[in-house]
């Protein structure tokens, strides 16, 4: 069981524009799918709300001190600090994927084990939200792994 960082980034590090993706790439998001069943994933309320529903076929961790997200049993959990989602974490059992956004990201730093990172062959001018130049600092790659629309993912774990 891992604390897993998964996060499709730019080339010039944009991760999102008004709260949501900024390209559409098939294969990524199947990619993500297929990796994440069966698992659960972390996001900010932000990330929650650009998302508008939880996904399917895995435990939904939406990270809020404020909001009420509602309450839907097996399906979603509203946990108020990462303090709550490491206790969660220690007896769920399964990988916990960290998806976003980047203050979740950020927060999650010193836990996260491994990297999954789609490298999107764009720059996006208009974005507003970034992953940090050294968010793989103390990480080493181990594998990539093509998709198609020639997309490559890295797989990096840390040292």
């Amino acid at each position: 069981m891992a604390m897993i960082g998964i996060v499709a980034v730019a080339k010039n590090l944009a991760i999102g524009r008004g709260g949501k993706l900024p390209w559409h790439y098939s294969s990524d998001l199947k990619f993500f799918k297929k990796t994440t069943s069966g698992n659960a994933v972390v996001m900010g309320r932000t990330t929650w709300e650009s998302i508008g529903k939880p996904l399917p076929n895995r435990l939904n961790i939406v990270l809020s001190r404020t909001t009420d997200i509602g309450d839907q049993p097996h399906v979603l959990k509203h946990l108020l600090s990462k303090e709550e989602v490491l206790e969660f974490a220690r007896t769920f059992g399964r990988d916990i994927y960290i998806i976003g956004g980047a203050h979740v990201f950020k927060n999650f730093a010193d836990v996260i084990e491994k990297w999954i990172v789609t490298e999107i062959p764009l720059t996006v001018e208009d974005a507003d939200t970034f992953m940090p130049a050294n968010f793989l600092d103390g990480f080493k790659p181990t594998e990539t792994k093509e998709l198609e629309e020639g997309l490559k993912v890295k797989f990096f774990n840390r040292i």
